[in-house]
């Protein structure tokens, strides 16, 4: 079933509408694909006008910055912690933004959205 992102049929008051046209091809989303914490895995998309998107499939490693000193640095990702979108996350090792990874260097919050940017950044939590 493909995901469609126009406009509701609905008005914001619960009214239905008529719609002065069909569905277009530009409108359709795509299925979810998720994050996961294992080797390293890709995914590139074309978007609109040609230009392009990379997905990250799995990772392993995350670009984790200390607050205190300004470092960067890349770190092995051991596991998920916590997951404020859904609980069920945690359990399925699945990582997007907000998501509390633990690292070799400690626990970091995750910056990015890595289905959308295809890395992995996070910031030291203290």
């Amino acid at each position: 079933m493909a995901l469609w992102q126009g406009k509701s049929k609905r008005k914001p008051s619960g009214g239905r509408m008529k719609l002065s046209r069909g569905k277009r091809k530009f409108e359709i989303g795509r299925e979810k694909q998720y994050t996961k914490v294992g080797p390293q895995s890709l995914k590139k998309y074309r978007t609109k006008g040609a230009n392009s998107k990379i997905r990250m499939l799995s990772g392993d490693v995350a670009n984790v910055m200390d607050r205190k000193t300004n470092e960067v640095t890349r770190a092995k990702i051991i596991s998920v912690k916590s997951n404020p979108a859904n609980p069920n996350y945690v359990q399925r090792n699945i990582i997007n933004k907000g998501t509390t990874i633990v690292t070799e260097v400690g626990d970091a919050v995750v910056t990015s959205r890595p289905g959308q940017k295809g890395s992995i950044d996070a910031v030291l939590v203290e």
